[in-house]
């Protein structure tokens, strides 16, 4: 009877979903209590991507595993096929966990700030406010200029 990998492959897939779920839950937490673009939320978000790819990259192995197992028979291996359908359904299971919790940590990603050569390029609606502040001080020049005009200066 040949050796079943299943079971040294699916411990390490559950060490690292049970990472990813403690590394969800603290992401989370930050998530709900500091700015979209924090080091600290930005650390947790990419600590989490990072496991959530270890785990994905786990997830294949234990899947191929499986089909293994499917393609030559259980009765290689000594696994029964109401086993073999258990096996299926947790690899089932701990991809709907990975593809939910990247879906949340991809929501949660801050838009990304426009560079400079966009915002110069780029109508904008602070131009307005802009032209504003430049013809309100040409207004001033020209009222200092004139003789006998009194000007009030706000700040």
């Amino acid at each position: 009877m040949s050796v079943d990998p299943w079971h040294d492959v699916k411990n390490e897939v559950q060490n690292s979903l049970e990472a990813a779920t403690n590394l969800r839950a603290s992401f989370l937490r930050i998530q709900s209590t500091a700015s979209a673009n924090s080091e600290e939320l930005n650390w947790a978000r990419n600590e989490l991507k990072g496991t959530l790819a270890a785990l994905d990259a786990d997830l294949e192995d234990l899947e191929e595993s499986v089909r293994i197992v499917e393609e030559t028979g259980g009765r290689l291996f000594g696994v029964e096929e109401t086993e073999v359908m258990a096996r299926r359904k947790y690899v089932v299971y701990v991809r709907n966990q990975i593809e939910t919790m990247r879906k949340e940590v991809n929501a949660s990603v801050p838009p990304k700030s426009p560079s400079i050569a966009q915002m110069r390029h780029s109508p904008s609606v602070d131009a307005a406010p802009h032209e504003d502040d430049q013809a309100e001080w040409s207004r001033l020049e020209q009222q200092v200029a004139q003789p006998n005009t009194h000007v009030r200066i706000v700040f």
